[in-house]
């Protein structure tokens, strides 16, 4: 491990010297060593504190494209008509990685999502590729 660094060092203090001198500076490749112990190793309070993150969900009701005139022709009152109709799902996405579908409804006079399908990691990877 200690040569691996060593080996690192020299070719950067090399690059360094080149540079000073005025030389192109070409890529060169390194062979690092494999690292020593790398099992995983069980935590037991670790996942407690995952699991109790926020992490932000977005919902996307549908999508709509129009020129930058016609943006910058907006106000209030304008009006989007978006690309999907009042009956078809919802889609639910962490980052940008979608893993439901739900229908909109009201709950208390707000907004809220009842989900109808969780997608497995395959319809994930799927829409999200196609996307």
């Amino acid at each position: 491990m200690a040569s691996a660094a060593n080996a690192v060092k020299e070719k950067v203090e090399q690059q360094q010297d080149a540079s000073q001198k005025g030389d192109k500076k070409q890529a060169q490749t390194v062979e690092l060593s494999e690292a020593v112990g790398t099992e995983a190793t069980t935590g037991t309070g670790s996942i407690d504190l995952l699991l109790a993150m926020d992490v932000p969900v977005t919902v996307v009701i549908g999508q709509t494209e129009l020129p930058v005139k016609r943006l910058l022709q907006l106000g209030p009152g304008s009006v989007l008509k978006l690309d999907k109709s009042i009956d078809e799902p919802v889609d639910l996405y962490l980052k940008d990685v979608k893993f439901a579908t739900g229908n909109i409804v009201v709950v208390d006079g707000q907004f809220a999502v009842r989900i109808d399908k969780i997608l497995s990691l395959n319809d994930s990877a799927v829409k999200a590729a196609g996307a």
